[in-house]
């Protein structure tokens, strides 16, 4: 009995190539050019001069698991694609598709060609033989937009760069159309993003739908006709995820980018990324600084925007940067009936008692079909209500709550919550929290898992089961206690162990208890540095940057001409203190807005710490000192965004939450494009999430204590909100908070967080705002910034925003109440008032 048919297929294509992009032709195999005449067939391609890109026909290649889910027929099949890759890196990477929506089929392929049409156009065309006539798959025709060459077909020709962008030309090298003008989902260095406002092109990347469908999928990355770089759901309704305004491209972005990518040595002095908005055109675009290097920017089917670069000894892409980082923060990503996990692999999985809609689909990589029940619920058909629904509930723990809920205001305990679920046939699940009742129906959408990234909720969710499916989960949790229990003791005996190993090298070791590492950088690790070497980097410790309570910065230079910055503590307990709180925070974690700390020396008494140096030094400088460079609001505006994003990173996306304690702007440090660094952890604290660690020692600085360090209650990050605001009313004002001298009596009127929020309230922002800017700044942001910082400075601490909602509000994307006078202010109103009669 012969082979089936899709089993021939297959193994033919792994003989041809693991890629199934079929061998070259003796013909064009080392050419870059299709001239007039010439045809490209399947098993033939076109190679940049550089060999770096190729341009083919291909077919996706399906993993295990894809194959074992394909239907055995060949309709069933990944199509083909005319398509551009990258030619010499052994995982197969398409750079450019041309027919994304209408793939080849297996019985079309021998017919398929790419040519030249009549007309001059790039054309994929399918040759019937028996009438000899000719049907388009694709055409560079309706993308035309230079008709005034009035060359012929005779004249044209297609050439792939060494860029890898495909050109159709005419014979005085006139460009008629080319690849970069129309990417699929990857751009590669030198294409553009973004429109031309001539011609009314706008180049935008757009998802594929899977990882063998190269159709339009559901991600769109463009720029748009108001001047936003954003991502968003490309069919309605249509759903905006990010979004970067003009301004905030030019002055934000790219700095960070840049910033980014130094910081990373896999791309330290690789790509640079550039804005350009002229009267002709606006775009983003990145180059690369060596061209021997597999560079790209994609969008991936799951929606997140990624920087790839190729790693030769791993033999793998590296992901550089993934925006957004939890690709659960996009809108409902995985489907109805589903949870989202960032942390796992994939991230998407159905709820209890739930299958994938589609296998195949899912295999593929494509999750957004969703999950269907195993077991229809217990509910009579077209009945809305039930009263003998044999339906239990599961709870689904720790999660965001799912889109669209209907509050049910009758129901005041959990048991009437329930209950109202269960007699309605159409409700899939509910929650009870608070005393409020919260019911679903139909699909339940966005249900994320809390995975400690960008998702901290803490809800339950109780979907409803059929008794059955609810009874065997039951059944299987029972089971799980004592595998538990056993693996438990294991790895706890494990774990003693080591810590005892530990705990006898650490008192043998002359280092002081602190991760060490050698003289080199090791996968992002710090430097322990000898004492030597910093007495040479500092020139003996001869030019003295500034001092504080702990000890002296001194300004270094290291071999490899890196500025530094290095701070010598004095005093053994005090300085010991410091040192340890300072590696231990700051020491293994990396953010565009807090101070790189290179490295360290622990050496007898001697305690030192290394950090990158910043050439603009310190925020209060610019802020206090007359003679100092006087910062625009511009530069104001994004050293305040800058500086939440620090914060919000610190609280909200590392292992353990770290509180900052003395944010203030002498800790507000500003490198030469004047981007923002948070410095001097000496004082930070790591708590846990449930912040049930009292912090009994004082720490701060007055002017920016929160009222609760004073009230011996558990300190929260919350006092680093309070610091912020009041760093905030310093950016706005240009002066310090709190004279140190003040001849009034009326002391209200010397106490700036006093005035601010008085002229905030009667709508007179402007008159606070620093005199040095002569009215040169927006007063919607200034507004806005001023609000944040109100709120900010609440007396109690459930009352301020956490600093991922400050981020929000001070970008415009979440909107704030008018923060009440806190009762403290309120109190020195009266006083002073009091005091002046």
């Amino acid at each position: 009995m012969p082979p089936p048919l899709y089993v021939l297929l297959l193994l033919s294509g792994l003989l041809l190539s693991s890629l199934h992009t079929p061998p070259c032709s003796v013909a064009i195999a080392d050419g870059d050019t299709l001239m007039v005449g010439q045809a490209l067939s399947v098993g033939e391609k076109l190679v940049s001069r550089n060999g770096k890109f190729a341009l083919g026909f291909f077919q996706p290649q399906p993993t295990a698991g894809i194959s074992k889910s394909i239907n055995t027929t060949t309709n069933t099949l990944p199509g083909w694609y005319l398509g551009i890759w990258f030619n010499k890196i052994q995982v197969f990477t398409t750079a450019w598709v041309a027919n994304r929506e209408n793939p080849i089929t297996g019985p079309e392929l021998k017919q398929a060609q790419l040519k030249i049409s009549r007309d001059g156009n790039l054309a994929i065309v399918l040759n019937n033989n028996n009438t000899s006539s000719e049907s388009i798959i694709w055409s560079s025709t309706h993308t035309i937009v230079n008709r005034t060459t009035g060359s012929s077909s005779t004249n044209t020709s297609a050439l792939l760069m060494n860029n890898g962008n495909l050109l159709l030309m005419a014979s005085s090298n006139v460009v008629l159309w080319q690849s970069f003008d129309y990417p699929a989902d990857v751009g590669l260095p030198g294409a553009k993003l973004g429109r031309n406002k001539i011609t009314g092109l706008n180049r935008r990347f757009v998802a594929k739908k899977s990882l063998i469908d190269m159709g339009l999928g559901s991600y769109i990355l463009e720029m748009d006709t108001n001047t936003v770089l954003r991502l968003r759901r490309r069919k309605p309704p249509v759903v905006v995820h990010w979004s970067w305004s003009s301004g905030q491209l030019a002055y934000t972005l790219v700095p960070l980018l840049n910033e980014l990518l130094d910081m990373d040595p896999r791309t330290k002095g690789l790509l640079k990324p550039a804005y350009v908005h002229n009267n002709e055109e606006e775009y983003f675009t990145y180059t690369s600084l060596d061209e021997s290097v597999s560079v790209f920017v994609s969008i991936d089917f799951t929606g997140q925007v990624k920087l790839n670069v190729w790693s030769q000894p791993k033999m793998s892409w590296q992901t550089i940067y993934a925006e957004p980082s939890d690709p659960c923060s996009l809108h409902d990503v995985c489907g109805p009936f589903t949870v989202c996990n960032g942390n796992s692999v994939p991230f998407c999985g159905c709820m209890e008692s739930f299958s994938p809609k589609s296998p195949q689909d899912w295999d593929a990589g494509d999750p957004i079909g969703g999950c269907i029940r195993d077991t229809p619920l217990d509910c009579a058909s077209g009945k809305q209500n039930n009263t003998s629904s044999t339906d239990m509930f599961h709870p689904i723990a720790p999660v965001t709550l799912p889109l669209y809920p209907q509050s049910m205001e009758d129901a005041s305990t959990q048991s009437d919550c329930e209950e109202a679920c269960l007699h309605d046939c159409a409700c899939t699940a509910y929650t009870y929290n608070g005393n409020r009742c919260s019911i679903w129906h139909g699909e339940l959408r966005s249900v994320n898992q809390n995975d400690g990234i960008d998702n901290h909720s803490e809800n339950v969710l109780y979907l409803r089961l059929t008794a059955r499916d609810s009874q065997s989960l039951r059944k299987n949790n029972k089971r799980r206690p004592r595998v538990v229990a056993i693996v438990s003791i294991v790895v706890s005996f494990g774990l003693l162990m080591l810590m005892l190993l530990l705990t006898i090298w650490i008192n043998k070791s002359k280092w002081c208890g602190v991760p060490l590492y050698g003289s080199q950088v090791n996968d992002g690790g710090i430097i322990a540095f000898r004492y030597t070497g910093l007495v040479r980097a500092t020139k003996c410790f001869s030019e003295k940057l500034g001092g504080g309570g702990f000890g002296s910065v001194f300004k270094g230079m290291l071999g490899d001409q890196t500025a530094i910055a290095v701070k010598r503590l004095d005093g053994a307990r005090q300085g010991e203190k410091q040192f340890r709180a300072e590696v231990s925070s700051i020491g293994m974690i990396q953010h565009i807005n807090l101070v790189k700390l290179i490295g360290f020396c622990c050496e007898g008494d001697k305690r030192l710490l290394v950090y990158e140096r910043m050439l603009n030094g310190s925020l209060d400088a610019h802020l206090f000192q007359s003679n100092a460079t006087v910062l625009n609001w511009s530069t104001r505006y994004q050293i305040a965004i800058g500086v939440a994003r620090g914060l919000c990173y610190l609280h909200q996306s590392c292992r353990e939450c770290i509180i900052h304690c003395d944010i203030k702007p002498e800790n507000i440090l500003l490198n030469e494009s004047f981007v923002p660094k948070i410095a001097d952890f000496g004082m930070a604290a790591i708590v846990g999430r449930d912040f049930s660690r009292v912090l009994t020692t004082f720490r701060g600085t007055v002017g920016y204590l929160a009222p609760e360090w004073l009230s011996g209650v558990a300190i929260t990050p919350k006092v680093d909100v309070y610091s912020f605001g009041m760093v905030l009313l310093e950016i706005i004002s240009g002066r310090r908070n709190s004279p140190e001298v003040s001849a009034s009596n009326s002391y209200h009127g010397a106490y700036f967080p006093v005035r601010a929020i008085n002229k905030l309230h009667v709508g007179d922002v402007r008159s606070l705002m620093d005199p040095r800017l002569h009215d040169d700044f927006s007063l919607e942001e200034a507004e806005r910034v001023c609000k944040v910082a109100c709120w900010c400075i609440q007396e109690i601490e459930s009352d301020r925003p956490t600093m991922g909602e400050v981020v929000r509000a001070i970008e415009g994307l979440h909107e704030l109440d008018m923060p009440p006078m806190p009762r403290l202010l309120a109190a020195i109103i009266e006083h002073s008032d009091v005091a002046s009669i």
